[in-house]
C-alpha cells in the first residue's frame, strides 16, 4: 500500500464524514497481514493528522479524541504514536515559529491518558518531558541517564585478586569432585558455589573455568554439569570464548586435543549453551586450507590413475615404487591436529545430527567422511537409528542378533519405527556417508535387507493412493543404492556376500532400473571421490594383467583371479574384457569359460556392459565395402550366445535392445539374436553339409526303421 496523503476533503468535511473516512482507513490498515506495511503506513496517517493539528487546521481536543479511537484498534499502537511524537519533537524544537511549538506540547499533553509515561520518558527530549511535567528538571533527568548508562554499559565489574583466598578454589574442588552418585544435585552444588564466591572473593569466570575443567576430566557425568554450568551461566559468549581459549591452547605444533574437550564442547552444543557460529572460528585449521587440502588428493588421485594408465620402462617402474613408497612413509607420520573433525566425531557420538551436519557442510563433499574414525562414528549412529525398524523389518526369519543399547542421551535424534520415519534422518545420513560405508559391512547388509522388506511391502500394496506415497521412498532408496550402495561395493575388497545380498535387493527391481544403475556406477561414481578414481585405475591396471596370461589352459586360476576381482568392480573389469574381445575373438572361449566364479550381481551386470557395448554409437556396424558385418560385432554376438547358454543371465535387457533395433529400422543386431537363439538351442546351422554331416542327422538304425 502507498503512503498516505492526508486529502483535503477529509479536512473540510471534517465532522460530516472526514473523521469517519480517517478512522476506517486506520481500521482497514490495522487489518493488513504485513506487519511491516501496517507500522509504515499507519505511522504516515498519524503524522499527517498530528501536523495538521501542529499547523492549526484542526483543533487539539477533536483530535485527542480520535487518536484515542485508534489507540483501540491494536495494543502496539501507543508505541507508534510515540515515535510519531518523537519525530515531531525533533521538526518542532528546530522551528522557530512558537505557536506550532506550543500545539505540539498541548497535542501530546491532551494524549497522555493514550501512551504511558515510561514510553515518553524513552522517546521524548528531557526539555519536552519537562514541559509536559512528566519529569521535575531536565537537568537532572540528563545526568540521572548518564549514571545510568555508565553503570551498565561503561563500569566494568572488578575483582581484587589479592584480595582471593586460594582456599576457596580447593573447597570449590572438591564440591565438584566428590560421589555424584548420591542425592546430590547440580541446584545444591550451585548453592555452595555462590557461598565460596561470596565467602572467598573468588572471581566468577575463574570458577566457570575451573567448572569447565572439573566436567573434562569427568566427561561421563553430563546430566550432572550440563544443568549446573546452565543454571550458573547467564552470558553464552563467555562460555564460548573459554572454550575457545581451551582449543588454542592444544593448537601448538605437536599438540594433540583431549577427547575430553571435543566431548563437553559437543554436550554444550546440543544443550543449545554455546553457538556452533561462534565456537566454530576457534577451531583449525582454517576452511580455506581444509578446501585446499581436497583438491590436492583428488589432483593425486588422478596422477596415479594416469601414472597406471601410462607405459613404462622397468627402470622407470623401480623409480616411481621408490617415489611412491617415500610418499607413503610421508603420509604415514602423524597429521596435525584437526579440531573440527574431532568436534564433528564428538558431536555424532552423543547423537546431535543437527550440528554435526552444520559441520559437514562446511568442508568438501565426503572430505569428514573420508577419515576413517569419522565414517564410523556416523555408522554407529546409522546404528542406532534403524535398529527399531531392522529388528521389525530386516532381520531374516531364524536369525539371531545382539539387541543395541540405545543412546542414553535426550536430545539425540530419535530412531525410525516405520520407513516413513527413514526420510526424517537416515537417508541424509546415509547420503554424507557416501562410498564410505564400505567401513561397516553390517550396516551395509542392514540397509540392504531393509531395502527389500520395503520393496515386498511396495509390491504387495493393493491399495494405490498408498502406493503413490511410498513412490516417494522408492526413489529414496534408488538413490541410496546410486550414491551409497554401489560406491561402497567398490571400496569393499573382494566381498561376494555383499555382493549377493545386494542382488537380493536388485532383482526386485525391473531390467531397466538396474541398468541405470550400473550405468551410474561405470560412468559417473567412479568421478566423484580421489579413493574411487585409484580405485578404477588399480582395476583396470589388474585386468590388463590377468587378460594378458589368460590362456586355455590356465582358466581355472585365472577365472579366479576375474572372479575375486568382479566382486567389488565388475563394470571396470567387464568394459576392459569386452573391449579386449572386441579385438582378439580368440579370447572368447576362455573368457567365457573363466566367468564361472561370478556373483548373480556379476552377471547382471555383464549383461548391461554387453549391451551398453553393443550400443556404442562411435562404432561402425558394418565395414567399410558395406558387404559384411563388422569384426567387432561378430565377436560380442558370438560372446552373447555362449554366456547366455552356460550361464543363468536375464535376456530381458538384450532381447528389449534388439527389439528397439529393429523399431528403428537397424537389423544388423539381428546377428546377436541368431547367436542367442542357435547356442541355446544347441542346433548349429550349416550351408552346405557333408555326407558324414547328413547321415549323422538321419539318426540311427532304429530311427531309420
Amino acid at each position: 500500500m502507498a503512503a498516505l496523503i492526508f486529502p483535503s476533503d477529509w479536512l473540510k468535511n471534517w465532522e460530516k464524514s472526514g473523521k469517519n473516512e480517517f478512522l476506517q482507513f486506520c481500521q482497514d490498515i490495522a487489518g493488513n497481514p504485513s506487519v511491516h506495511e501496517f507500522v509504515k503506513d499507519l505511522q504516515t496517517a498519524l503524522y499527517e493528522l498530528c501536523w495538521h493539528v501542529i499547523q492549526g487546521n484542526l483543533k487539539v481536543d477533536v483530535a485527542a479524541s480520535l487518536l484515542a479511537d485508534v489507540m483501540d484498534l491494536r495494543d502496539d499502537l501507543p508505541s507508534i504514536l510515540a515515535d510519531v511524537f518523537s519525530i515531531l519533537d525533533i521538526e518542532t524544537g528546530c522551528l522557530e515559529e512558537k505557536h506550532k511549538r506550543d500545539h505540539f506540547t498541548q497535542l501530546v499533553g491532551a494524549c497522555l491518558f493514550c501512551i504511558p509515561d515510561s514510553v515518553l520518558k524513552e522517546r521524548l527530549d528531557p526539555e519536552t518531558l519537562e514541559s509536559l511535567g512528566l519529569i521535575k528538571q531536565a537537568q537532572q533527568f540528563n545526568q540521572k541517564i548518564v549514571k545510568i548508562k555508565t553503570k551498565l554499559f561503561y563500569k566494568q565489574q572488578k575483582f581484587n585478586l589479592l584480595r582471593e583466598e586460594n582456599e576457596g578454589y580447593a573447597k570449590l574442588i572438591t564440591e565438584l569432585g566428590q560421589d555424584l552418585s548420591s542425592n546430590l544435585t547440580s541446584l545444591l552444588v550451585l548453592e555452595n558455589i555462590k557461598s565460596l564466591i561470596g565467602c572467598f572473593n573468588l572471581d566468577p569466570n575463574r570458577v566457570l573455568d575451573i567448572i569447565l575443567e572439573v566436567y573434562e576430566c569427568r566427561s561421563d557425568q553430563d546430566e550432572f554439569f550440563i544443568p549446573l554450568i546452565k543454571s550458573y551461566m547467564c552470558e553464552h559468549q563467555t562460555l564460548c570464548h573459554m572454550l575457545g581459549f581451551k582449543f588454542k591452547f592444544h593448537q601448538e605444533p605437536n599438540g594433540e586435543t583431549p577427547c575430553s574437550l571435543y566431548h563437553i564442547a559437543a554436550a554444550l552444543l546440543q544443550h543449545n549453551l554455546i553457538s556452533l557460529e561462534d565456537l566454530y572460528v576457534h577451531l583449525l585449521p582454517v576452511d580455506s586450507s581444509i578446501v585446499e587440502e581436497h583438491k590436492r588428493e583428488i589432483l593425486e588421485a588422478k596422477q596415479i590413475a594416469r601414472k597406471l594408465t601410462m607405459v613404462v620402462v622397468p627402470s622407470e617402474k623401480t623409480d616411481d615404487k621408490e617415489k611412491e613408497k617415500e610418499k607413503e612413509d610421508e603420509k604415514n607420520e602423524k597429521p596435525p591436529d584437526n579440531q573440527k573433525l574431532g568436534l564433528l566425531e564428538a558431536l555424532l557420538r552423543i547423537g546431535d545430527w543437527q550440528h554435526a551436519q552444520s559441520v559437514m557442510d562446511q568442508m568438501p563433499a565426503f572430505y569428514a567422511t573420508s577419515h576413517k574414525t569419522i565414517a564410523i562414528a556416523l555408522c554407529q549412529l546409522l546404528h542406532y537409528s534403524v535398529e527399531p525398524l531392522y529388528r521389525r523389518a530386516g532381520v531374516p526369519k531364524g536369525a539371531k542378533g545382539s539387541l543395541m543399547t540405545p543412546l542414553w542421551n535426550k536430545q539425540a535424534l530419535q530412531p525410525a519405527e516405520t520407513f516413513q520415519d527413514l526420510s526424517r534422518d537416515v537417508f541424509s545420513m546415509l547420503c554424507y556417508l557416501g562410498p564410505h560405508l564400505s567401513h561397516d559391512p553390517i550396516l551395509f547388509a542392514k540397509i540392504i535387507r531393509l531395502g527389500k522388506s520395503f520393496m515386498k511391502e511396495y509390491q504387495s500394496e493393493s491399495n494405490q493412493d498408498t502406493k503413490d506415497k511410498m513412490d516417494s521412498l522408492l526413489s529414496c532408496f534408488l538413490s541410496i543404492a546410486d550414491q551409497v550402495l554401489l560406491p561402497s561395493l567398490s571400496l569393499m575388497e573382494c566381498n561376494a556376500c555383499m555382493s549377493e545380498e545386494i542382488w537380493g535387493f536388485f532383482k526386485l527391481f525391473p531390467y531397466n532400473y538396474r541398468y541405470r544403475l550400473y550405468g551410474q556406477w561405470k560412468n559417473e561414481t567412479y568421478g566423484t571421490h580421489p579413493l574411487l578414481v585409484k580405485i578404477k585405475a588399480q582395476t583396470v591396471d589388474r585386468a590388463k594383467y590377468i587378460m594378458k596370461r589368460l590362456t586355455k589352459e590356465n582358466v581355472k586360476p585365472s577365472g579366479r583371479q576375474i572372479g575375486k576381482l568382479s566382486h567389488s568392480n565388475p563394470t571396470i573389469l567387464f568394459d576392459y574384457i569386452l573391449s579386449q574381445i572386441q579385438w582378439y575373438d580368440n579370447l572368447i572361449t576362455p573368457v567365457v569359460d573363466s566367468l564361472k566364479y561370478l556373483t548373480s550381481l556379476n552377471y547382471d551386470v555383464l549383461a548391461y556392459c554387453i549391451i551398453e557395448a553393443l550400443a556404442n554409437p562411435e562404432k561402425e556396424k558394418m565395414k567399410h565395402d558395406d558387404t559384411t558385418i563388422s569384426s567387432w560385432l561378430q565377436s560380442l554376438a558370438c560372446l552373447c550366445g555362449a554366456v547366455f547358454r552356460k550361464y543363468p543371465i536375464e535376456l530381458a535387457g538384450l532381447l528389449q535392445y534388439v527389439t528397439n533395433q529393429l523399431k528403428a529400422g537397424k537389423s544388423f543386431d539381428l546377428l546377436i539374436l541368431k547367436e542367442v537363439v542357435q547356442k541355446m538351442a544347441g542346433i548349429e546351422i550349416t550351408d552346405e553339409m557333408t555326407v558324414e554331416q547328413l547321415e549323422a542327422m538321419t539318426g540311427g538304425e532304429q530311427l531309420k526303421a
